[in-house]
């Protein structure tokens, strides 16, 4: 079983006013703590973004870049994470020798992320039935879309859904079959939007 991890980071961090995948988090900044959680699950990590030269000064070589087109939305926003995974996850499972079984999609902003949760996660997967597509969390009876796992045919699924002008994550899950993480802590899934939840999150450490 190969997974490989996509971290996006495409969004354009509107309601924190500034660029929360560099948000100082520790000794690192956020897409730097992400890429190395995701190390210690995947076989190779990408960052998924428009803004690579940005990025790179912060990232081991270990982590490439997966230029993003740069295009906005005609809403004046970027298209979305599931536009962004879509593209990506067909380029993937073309490549016959090398496409992995799996791909962990991962939010560049959880600042709480659990390496060892990951890997346990990461174990299950084998044992899953081929018709479950996605192996998420669960919480407030929505699915966490961008801290799980997606088999690389969800790719043509995806396809589909947008070509039909889909673009919600949730709307696309909740056509598949999907199997729930269990025992997931919250505080996992915590991601940084406004600079209240940066100093409520940090305050949590202190």
């Amino acid at each position: 079983m190969t997974i490989i991890s996509l971290v996006l980071a495409g969004g354009q961090s509107r309601r924190m006013g500034t660029d929360k995948a560099l948000i100082p988090w520790g000794d690192e900044v956020l897409i730097q703590r992400t890429c190395r959680v995701a190390l210690g699950c995947a076989d190779r990590v990408y960052v998924v973004t428009p803004w690579g030269d940005r990025y790179r000064p912060f990232l081991p070589e270990t982590i490439e870049i997966w230029p993003e087109s740069p295009d906005l939305a005609p809403d004046g926003r970027r298209p979305g994470p599931l536009v962004a995974l879509a593209q990506a996850v067909s380029v993937l499972a073309a490549e016959a020798e090398s496409a992995p079984t799996w791909v962990l999609a991962l939010a560049c902003d959880l600042p709480n992320l659990n390496e060892a949760a990951l890997r346990e996660w990461a174990n299950h997967l084998d044992n899953l039935p081929p018709s479950v597509m996605a192996y998420l969390p669960r919480s407030q009876d929505r699915w966490e879309p961008l801290c799980g796992f997606y088999r690389i045919a969800c790719g043509a699924s995806w396809r589909a859904y947008l070509e039909a002008g889909g673009r919600s994550f949730q709307g696309w899950l909740n056509q598949q079959s999907v199997a729930a993480i269990p025992r997931v802590d919250p505080a996992w899934l915590v991601n940084l939007n406004t600079p209240d939840d940066v100093a409520k999150s940090k305050g949590a450490l202190d």
